[in-house]
């Protein structure tokens, strides 16, 4: 299983990381945003939408069109998007900035009514119940030592699904857990590893 990949800049990092120089976008997000600790209910929010748009695509779909996501859908701003009608769904599925998929645009807008309904910080602490101990979490050292589903991703998808949100199955609640930081998955060996641990304090 593939371990940490060696960078021409002479950085390590996780091999999803490195995989091409045609993906400098992704070394970036990878770099600067992957795994540091996300907080806020819309960033939240966000997060969830683009994980739910992302299933069954590739990540670097989903994050060269982060900017036609977020402009389609009013910086994904709870409030507002909670307040969209069918007329935006129509528009948005003609966007071409997105993933025109009417399945996890109705999810979208269906899930940013159910946070509406939330007390203001109640999805930031209903998802970060769900961080599991980090003391107790072995560190990954390759691709083989993670695992696409885990006991807290189970029970996160299940909390999600009971209070009416949709498309968060336990594989898309845990790759959210693990962009937001609730666990740490760079590998050991990779130089953003202690960057982001010292960012979940």
């Amino acid at each position: 299983m593939k371990g940490v990949v060696t960078a021409p800049d002479g950085l390590p990092r996780c091999p999803w990381g490195m995989e091409s120089v045609q993906m400098a976008d992704y070394r970036a997000y990878h770099d600067t945003e992957w795994g540091r600790p996300v907080h806020g209910d819309d960033a939240l929010f966000e997060r969830m939408s683009l994980e739910a748009f992302q299933s069954g695509l590739s990540w670097i779909t989903i994050l060269r069109r982060r900017a036609g996501f977020r402009a389609a859908f009013a910086g994904f701003r709870i409030a507002e998007v909670a307040r969209f009608t069918e007329e935006d769904a129509e528009r948005l599925l003609a966007d071409p900035g997105i993933i025109r998929n009417r399945a996890k645009i109705t999810a979208t807008l269906a899930n940013a009514r159910v946070a509406a309904g939330l007390a203001p910080g109640e999805l930031d602490a209903l998802i970060w119940s769900y961080a599991p101990d980090r003391t107790g979490r072995p560190v990954p050292r390759t691709y083989g030592d993670l695992q696409p589903v885990t006991p807290e991703s189970t029970a996160l998808a299940k909390e999600l699904k009971k209070r009416g949100f949709r498309f968060v199955g336990p594989t898309t609640a845990y790759a959210m857990m693990q962009a937001c930081g609730l666990v740490n998955d760079h590998l050991a060996e990779c130089h953003v590893r202690a960057e982001v641990e010292a960012a979940a304090g």
